[in-house]
């Protein structure tokens, strides 16, 4: 058998050299991933560029990821079929009496959509129609108002159901209904941060408000829209009862969205509804392409041990859970500026996951620890995809709600510094809940 060609450095060398240059010139994130590889399949005797495909196509193989066409589907039937006016409405009447009333409602809604969609991009994009100019109308600064469109908007991956969630699960073998219930607390700890900062900028900036709801108003918008509310329930509750499996939940979550929007609020047809099913086909095809060329990445990061060579000399510094949570939470926190999540998750979090189990660290800490983290790199440029979405809608350029975003960045972060410092953060309501997900 003819030796490697390359040695663990050279060949990190060029798999890191030549994605960075494809990405430097525009080349699309998943085809850079892809083309990267190239070099080192052809140039390596032992190797074939056949492995590329092989690869890919054994990275589909896989249940869990039938999930992700399956919730953004979901998220795409519920902004054609009212179910998203329905919780607008509610929002309203819970916080629109709050400073910074329609900023305020943008959170809360966000805080709904998670549970219903588990997709960012989803939310940045619909909330940017409806909030950004509405909140410009009412008196808000417009990088104000982009910003916290885009950062709200990730609550979506954090807040169960989050596709996020599926693909670590699939990829690093964690409890999703695990995941499910640590992401619950954290999410709504960002989400209070968030309503938080938007109240200082409001008082700052003297934001207008609604006048506060009455009993009648509050329980008219809560009646219409408890179904839509059922939705996460039905989801992670049908897990944690055994019911059907986190992408059979989310098979679930379709059918459920469609019965509100066709039969229930009557607000979509057929027509929409293929319209809906057609934009899930390109959103799909690109995150699940991305997951191929990332896995291809991957198993060659993992075929010259790159991993094994970079973690040899991490696990001599001697840190434990806290250290390496830092450590870990600052690698998402890089890697997310420049690559997409789900290529993440199989590139970086696989390559953390020994050194997570080596020091002690849960397993689902690990996770929430990863997914708050890459959740920063969906608002953080040069990728920052929700944040690039919402400037889209604005038509302004990425600068332009740089700073305000920067500012709602840092209430973030303290929340992340938290669950990193204190684990029980995230594990305790798995271990009230459902212990036997934790073993």
């Amino acid at each position: 058998m003819t030796s490697s060609l390359l040695t663990p450095s050279m060949a990190a060398l060029v798999l890191f050299g030549s994605f960075f240059l494809l990405l430097a010139i525009r080349i699309p994130v998943a085809f850079s991933l892809g083309l990267a590889c190239l070099p080192v399949l052809i140039f390596e005797p032992r190797l074939s560029p056949m492995v590329l495909f092989n690869e890919m196509f054994k990275s589909y193989n896989s249940f869990i990821l039938l999930a992700v066409p399956f919730f953004l589907l979901t998220a795409n039937l519920m902004n054609s079929g009212g179910i998203t006016e329905r919780l607008m409405r509610l929002s309203r009447a819970l916080v629109g009496h709050f400073p910074g009333g329609l900023a305020q409602i943008n959170v809360i809604l966000s805080v709904f959509f998670a549970g219903i969609s588990g997709s960012s991009t989803a939310d940045a994009a619909s909330q940017g129609k409806l909030f950004i100019e509405a909140q410009v109308k009412e008196g808000y600064d417009l990088s104000f108002s982009i910003a916290i469109t885009a950062v709200s908007a990730v609550l979506a991956v954090i807040i169960p159901p989050s596709i996020l969630m599926v693909v670590w699960g699939g990829v690093i073998s964690t409890s999703i209904g695990a995941m499910y219930l640590a992401g619950i607390v954290p999410g709504l700890l960002i989400g209070l941060a968030q309503m938080a900062t938007v109240h200082a900028y409001a008082k700052k900036r003297n934001y207008p408000v609604y006048p506060r709801s009455n009993f009648t108003e509050i329980y008219k918008a809560a009646l219409l829209s408890i179904p839509a509310m059922l939705t996460p329930v039905i989801i992670v509750g049908g897990i944690l009862m055994g019911l059907f499996t986190a992408t059979e939940s989310a098979a679930v979550a379709v059918l459920y969205a469609a019965v509100l929007s066709m039969l229930f609020y009557r607000e979509m047809n057929w027509k929409t509804f293929i319209a809906a099913l057609i934009d899930t086909g390109k959103l799909s095809s690109v995150a699940l392409f991305c997951v191929g060329t990332a896995s291809v990445f991957g198993w060659l990061l993992a075929y010259y041990q790159i991993p094994k060579a970079l973690l040899s000399n991490v696990q001599t510094w001697g840190l434990g859970v806290i250290g390496v949570g830092l450590l870990i939470a600052v690698a998402f926190l890089i890697v997310g500026c420049f690559l997409d999540a789900i290529p993440a998750i199989i590139i970086v979090g696989t390559t953390l996951q020994p050194l997570a189990e080596s020091v002690g660290m849960h397993p689902v800490h690990f996770a929430i620890v990863g997914i708050v983290s890459l959740a920063f790199g969906l608002i953080t440029p040069p990728y920052g995809m929700c944040l690039m979405i919402s400037c889209a809608v604005a038509k302004v350029p990425l600068s332009f709600a740089l700073k305000d975003t920067m500012i709602m960045l840092i209430p973030m972060l303290v929340v992340l510094l938290a669950i990193i410092l204190f684990p029980d953060i995230v594990l305790f309501l798995p271990r009230l809940v459902s212990p036997e997900m934790l073993k």
